[in-house]
C-alpha cells in the first residue's frame, strides 16, 4: 500500500511549545507520573477563572448563538473592539476595521495566508512566539529573525533589525509585551520600530495579546498609534490571557493606517474569513462584556496580586541558582532565564528539557523552540501559586546542580 506522507508545506514548520517535549510528558503521564506543566500559558489549570460576568453573558446568549454569525464577527463584539481602540487614542477605528477569530492564533494564520507569497521575507523577533515563524513558513515565506538584546532588557536591536531588510522584506512582526521574555517596549522603541517600517514601506504586524498584563508601572504603547495614517498596521489581541478564558478562543485583529492601499489584501482576508464560516459564536458574546466592564486584571498585576507576586518570585528564585540569570519581566506570564554556557555546556537544549522532565517531572520549553539563536535559555510559565512555584524552581535547581561544570 502507498505510504501516506505529510505535505511538503510542513517541512521546516515547528511548534516546539507542544512538540516532542509534550509527547514525552504524555508518555510519562501514561506511566502514572504527575507532570507539572510549565510550558504553556494556560491559566485555567492554575486556578484562574474568568470573571463571573463574562461567563454569565456567554450563557445568557447561548440560545441566539446556535447559528453562524457574520464571518467577520458579531456586530456587538466588533463594535466593542473598535470602541476600545478609540478610547486608546485610535479615534478613526471603525467596526469595519475589526475581524473576530478563534483566538489570535487563527488570525495570525489567516492574515499571513492572505498576505504572504512564496519567497516573501517577514521580520520576526528572536526569541519569538513560535507560531509566527511556523505560520510564515507554512505560507511559503521566510521568517528572518532580528535579535532582541538580553543585556538591554530584551529590547529589539534596531541596528540588527534594519540590517536584515532586503528587497524581499514585506512586513515586520512586533510582539509587545513580549512572549517569551516579558519585555515591554517603551514608546520610543515602538516609534523607532514603526519608523523603520515606514522608511522601508513595510506592513507592521503587532501581537499585543498581553497588553493588559504589565508590572511595576510599565506602560503599553500600541504600534498602531505610532503607525498613524501612513503605515499599514494589523493589531492582534484578545481575551485569552487578561480575562483568563484561553479555551473560549476569542480574539481579534484590527486594521489601521492607509487601508486604501490594501484593498486587495483585505478582500483576501475577508475571503478566508468566509471560508471558515465564522469564529466561535458563544465566545464572541464575551467580548463586549469583557472590554466594557470592570477590569479584574488590575487586581492581579500589582503587589499582592497573583500574576505580579508569582512573576517576581520566579525571577528571584531563578537568579539565586548558580549560573542562572533572568531579566525581570515587565509583563506577560513568563521568565526566560539564561544558563551560563561556561557552567552548563548545553549543546542540545531540547534534550536538556527532556532530561529535566524525566528527572524532575517538570515540563518547560527550550529556548531554541522560540527561535533563539543559542541553546542556553528556557522558558518558564509563572502561573503556579507561590508554594508550587518555589518547589518547581527548587527542583530545577537540584537538576542543574547535577549538570554544573
Amino acid at each position: 500500500m502507498r505510504t501516506i506522507r505529510q505535505s511538503r508545506k510542513l517541512r521546516g514548520v515547528r511548534y516546539d511549545v507542544r512538540g516532542p517535549i509534550l509527547v514525552e510528558a504524555q508518555r510519562l503521564e501514561a506511566e502514572g507520573h504527575r507532570i507539572l506543566k510549565l510550558n504553556i500559558g494556560n491559566t485555567a489549570p492554575f486556578g484562574f477563572e474568568a470573571p463571573a460576568a463574562i461567563q454569565a453573558d456567554v450563557v445568557h446568549h447561548l440560545p441566539e448563538a446556535q447559528g453562524y454569525s457574520d464571518s467577520r464577527g458579531i456586530y456587538e463584539a466588533r463594535t466593542a473592539v473598535a470602541q476600545y481602540y478609540q478610547s486608546r487614542g485610535l479615534r478613526d477605528t471603525t467596526v469595519d476595521d475589526v475581524f473576530i477569530g478563534n483566538g489570535v492564533s487563527e488570525l495570525i494564520s489567516m492574515v499571513l495566508q492572505a498576505f504572504v507569497d512564496e519567497g516573501n521575507e517577514i521580520l520576526v523577533p528572536a526569541p519569538d512566539y513560535p507560531l509566527w515563524t511556523g505560520a510564515v513558513t507554512l505560507c511559503g515565506g521566510t521568517a528572518v529573525h532580528y535579535r532582541c538584546d538580553e543585556e538591554n532588557g530584551w529590547m529589539p536591536d534596531l541596528e540588527d533589525l534594519e540590517s536584515k531588510i532586503t528587497e524581499n522584506t514585506h512586513a515586520m512582526v512586533i510582539i509587545n509585551p513580549n512572549n517569551p521574555t516579558g519585555a515591554v517596549y517603551s514608546k520610543e522603541m515602538v516609534e523607532a520600530m514603526v519608523d523603520i517600517a515606514r522608511r522601508h514601506d513595510l506592513v507592521v504586524l503587532t501581537d499585543e495579546i498581553y497588553e493588559k498584563i504589565l508590572f511595576d508601572g510599565a506602560t503599553h504603547h500600541h504600534a498602531a498609534a505610532a503607525a498613524g495614517d501612513d503605515v499599514l498596521c494589523l493589531t492582534f489581541s484578545g481575551l485569552s490571557k487578561a480575562y483568563r478564558v484561553c479555551g473560549y478562543r476569542a480574539g481579534w485583529v484590527m486594521v489601521s493606517g492607509p487601508k486604501e492601499t490594501a484593498t486587495e489584501f483585505l478582500e483576501g482576508l475577508t475571503l478566508l474569513a468566509n471560508m471558515r464560516m465564522c469564529a466561535n459564536v458563544p465566545a464572541q458574546h464575551a467580548i463586549q462584556t469583557a472590554l466594557g466592564g470592570y477590569q479584574s486584571i488590575d487586581e492581579l498585576i500589582v503587589p499582592g496580586g497573583r500574576f505580579y507576586d508569582q512573576a517576581m518570585l520566579a525571577d528571584k528564585l531563578l537568579n539565586e541558582i548558580p549560573g542562572v540569570t533572568s531579566v525581570r519581566p515587565k509583563g506577560a506570564l513568563y521568565c526566560f532565564p539564561r544558563l551560563d554556557p561556561e557552567m552548563y555546556p548545553i549543546e542540545d537544549d531540547e534534550q536538556f528539557v527532556i532530561d529535566l522532565l524525566r528527572a524532575k517531572k517538570i515540563l518547560v520549553t527550550h529556548g531554541t523552540g522560540f527561535n533563539w539563536f543559542e541553546p542556553d535559555h528556557f522558558r518558564l510559565v509563572t502561573l503556579p501559586d507561590e508554594e508550587v512555584l518555589t518547589e518547581a524552581i527548587g527542583r530545577i535547581g537540584e537538576f542543574l546542580a547535577t549538570r554544573r561544570r
